[in-house]
This record gives C-alpha cells, structure tokens and sequence, in this order.
C-alpha cells in the first residue's frame, strides 16, 4: 500500500468523482472505516468527542461519531467555529445525529477518545485560534486525564508531505484511502502514533511506489491457514546461536519466540560454559544442544534457517572467528542479530552479506555497519545500504523499515513507545527466523515479523503502559490472529 503526497491524493478523488462517485459517499464510507479501526482498537464503549473545524475532515468525525454512539458509546461535540460557517456535507452529517450534542466531557466510565477533525490534508502553517485552542485542550486531556487522540486521516497541523508543523500530537492516526507521505518522516512519526489504514475501493492506490505500507490489507496470505495434513517438519527446523554467560536470557527469549511464531523444531546450540549461567527456564520444547564447537553443529544440522546473535556477546573468540568463516560459505538463509553484527562491523566483514542473510540492527548497531550512511535520511541509509550489501535489512527505530534489492521499502505502523526496553529485539529475532524456516522470503518474513511484534505489543498496553519483551510474547498468539481476521 503506497505512500502518497497531498496533491497525489487530491488526484485520485478528482479522479473518482470523474467517475461519478460522489463526495458524500466518500465520506460516509470513510467515517465508517474509521470508526470500524476505533471499535476494533476499544471493544469496550468509553467516552467520544469529536473536536472539529469547518472541513470535510470534521464531517468524517461525525460520521465516525454517529458509529461510535450506536456501539454504545457517550459523545460529545467541540466546534471550532458555528455551524453557519462549515462546508455543507459536515452540516448535513451534524443533522445527520438528529439530538443536539453536550460541548463537555460525557460522563462515565470506559476510554476517552478525542477524534481530531480540525483540519485536513490541505491545510498548511501553524494552527490559529480558534484550532490552537481545542488543539491545546486535546493535549490537556492527553496528559491529565488519559485521552487516547485519533486524528482523522493526519494529526492536525502536520504538513501532508513532509510532516513538519506544530500541532495535534495523535495516539492513533486513521489514514484514509492511500497513506499520506508525511507519516512516514520522522516528524510526522513523532505526530501521528499508531497508523491504522481505511482502504477505500474508489481510491487506489498508485502503483511503483518506493515506500509502502505494511500491513493485511495490503499482504494478504501470509499468515493462511494451516492444511489439515501439515506437520511439524512442514513447520520448519530453525537452528539458534544465541546466549552466552550472564546473558542467557536473549537465548530464552529467541527460542521462545521461534516456538510462538510456528516453527516445528527449535534448537539451541550453545558453548559448555553456557549451561551454568542459565537463569531462565528454557522452554522444554527447545533441544539444548551443548558442544565445544556450537557454530560449526548449527551449520551443519540441517536446518532449514538459522538465529545469530542474540546475546552472544561472551562468546569465545574461537566461536567468533568460527562464526566468521561459516559465513563466508554456503549455508541456509539466517537472521543477524545484536552481538552477530557487531562482530561483522568489528572485523570489517560487512562484504559477507547477501541474499541468506536478514539483517535486524538498531540504529546504533546500523552506525557500527555502515558510519558513512547513519546520517542520512532512514529511507535513504536503508535503501543505500541493500544497493552496497544485497541482504534484507530490518532497520529498528520508532517505525521499522524493511528495505531489499529489487523491492520496494516497507514501513511497519505497528507498535509504540512503552516497546523501548531489553530483549525485544531478541523476540523479533525469533519470529522472523521461524519464518524464513518455514520458506517465507526474507522481506516477507522480516516485515511480517516486525509487524506481528508491534501489534502484540499494543495488545499488551491492556496491562500498562509499558510493555517487556515477555509481554510481547505473551500476546504473540493474538497478534496472528489479528492479522489473519484483517482487523488492524
């Protein structure tokens, strides 16, 4: 699903009205959308307020809102200017809710949502009063009382194409259509949160886009549905070189991961010293395989993918330097993880990777691989770096990118901040060799597997605001699903 730029968007609904579509019926189809993303984002009612200007996005926020009450939802209305001054369709979709509105807070119990319609994709500059205002009370809200803001199509403020602008900072962003350019830069990012997509059948996408959004909509089939006679060597044996001493539990958590993801055989080879340091349980459907040449056993197993490098930072210089030469010859496709790269970059071996290897760094870890590059616009760097090295590259950061030679970048909405804590990674690790042992290409196995990890993570906010890597575990299961029912 492509990225588009504000005038690339105005193109293609001149393009459906040409056709005959109406714009109210864009926009009816619209605020349903988004109010199906919210219902499916909140299965409980809570509060709803709508904060709107004089636009059409205002009139997608009612419509949203109409949707929103009959779910059993209280409501509430906040306009920025009265109702003589707005465009028609928002005055038809205000009758449109019959009874009048309270301008205050509902009250009740449940979540509080504040729907951000001030403005849409035209607008450009700082907000003015009256917006500045309700904008203001938005964050307010965000910040004192645990409003969760879903801005309507783009966060109100942020220029449409590169995502520059003061304005409302949104928890959710329900983009419509075709994803807008802006919420792919880092700005935009830091404005937008989570970005859930409502595909409009009148609206296409354009194809050849060098930037795509990631998600069910647009990758159907990834995830189908096991055939009846499917059995554990159809699920794939993924061979894991992770953990040392004192760092065991990077090891746990891979394993683990691999095991939630649907591998069919899992195993761990680990050097002699390891075993003592075991502070985690390891899952008793992983094979410890104990050797005084683990690297060697793993590459020569037969296995159908291999994890390198979570936590193997303490390994013995003889495994490093064994680790080193393995790769430069033929063996089955691998992920590349934390201490695997560093000791690429420290040897200066980068040249080592191609089309086996799925690399997963971190901006730091990226900085050590490619100094020249970390510099650069992300999109940039990434595509760069596959040009130079033809692996698959999962770059880390607050919207992860997946870029390869010959394909086009994809960006992973999924996710959010409470993530930024120890062993994540390791757990993305896991998922993503489960399938490439299952046969899944790189690409497809690395966005899949950053998509289902940011979205387990979400529904793990249930429990707090932060989430741990064994909380994204835990969810990992429901993450599927969710992908499998199209629902995210």
């Amino acid at each position: 699903m492509s990225f588009v730029t504000g005038a690339a968007m105005r193109s293609l609904e001149e393009a459906a009205f040409r056709r005959g579509v109406s714009a109210e019926s864009l926009m009816d189809r619209a605020g349903e959308g988004i109010a199906r993303r919210l219902l499916d984002h909140f299965p409980q009612p809570g509060r709803a307020v709508a904060y709107i200007g004089k636009g059409n996005n205002g009139g997608d926020a009612l419509v949203a809102l109409r949707y929103l009450r009959e779910a059993g939802w209280q409501i509430a209305l906040k306009a920025a200017y009265p109702e003589t001054e707005w465009g028609v369709l928002p005055r038809r979709k205000r009758r449109e809710l019959v009874e009048e509105l309270p301008n205050a807070l509902p009250e009740g119990s449940g979540p509080l949502l504040l729907l951000d319609g001030l403005l849409g994709i035209g607008a450009r500059g700082t907000l003015r009063e009256p917006l500045a205002r309700l904008a203001e009370e938005m964050a307010w809200l965000r910040d004192s009382h645990g409003a969760v803001v879903a801005a309507m199509d783009l966060p109100s403020g942020i220029d449409a194409d590169s995502g520059e602008g003061r304005g409302v900072v949104a928890d959710l962003t329900i983009t419509v259509g075709v994803a807008k350019l802006g919420l792919s830069t880092p700005a935009g990012i830091a404005s937008a949160g989570r970005i859930l997509l409502v595909p409009l059948g009148d609206l296409p996408p354009p194809e050849g886009s060098a930037l795509e959004l990631f998600g069910p909509d647009a990758f159907p089939g990834l995830l189908s549905p096991r055939p009846h006679d499917f059995h554990k060597g159809d699920s794939g044996r993924i061979g894991l070189l992770a953990g040392s001493p004192g760092m065991t539990g990077a090891a746990v958590l891979a394993a683990t991961a691999a095991l939630r993801a649907g591998a069919g055989l899992v195993t761990l080879h680990v050097e002699p010293e390891f075993l003592p340091s075991l502070a985690a349980p390891m899952p008793p459907e992983v094979m410890v395989k104990v050797s005084p040449t683990p690297v060697t056993d793993a590459f020569s197993a037969g296995h159908d993918a291999l994890v390198i490098g979570p936590g193997i930072a303490n390994m013995s210089k003889t495994g490093q330097a064994d680790l080193l030469a393995r790769l430069a010859k033929p063996h089955p496709p691998a992920v590349l993880d934390a201490d695997g790269l560093n000791f690429l970059a420290t040897a200066g071996k980068t040249a080592l990777l191609d089309s086996r290897h799925l690399i997963t760094p971190h901006p730091g870890e990226f900085r050590r691989l490619a100094p020249d590059l970390a510099e650069k616009d992300r999109l940039a760097a990434a595509v760069a770096f596959v040009t130079r090295h033809p692996c698959t590259l999962l770059l880390k950061g607050a919207r992860t990118l997946v870029a390869a030679p010959g394909e086009a970048t994809r960006f992973n909405p999924t996710g959010h901040a409470g993530m930024a804590s120890g062993g994540q990674g390791d757990v993305l690790s896991g998922v993503a060799g489960a399938f490439l042992a299952q046969g899944m290409k790189p690409c497809d196995a690395a966005s899949l597997a950053a998509w289902l990890c940011g979205r387990a993570a979400e529904r793990a906010l249930a429990k707090g605001p932060v989430t741990t890597a064994s909380d994204t575990l835990d969810e990992l299961g429901g993450a599927m699903r969710d992908w499998q029912e199209r629902r995210r």
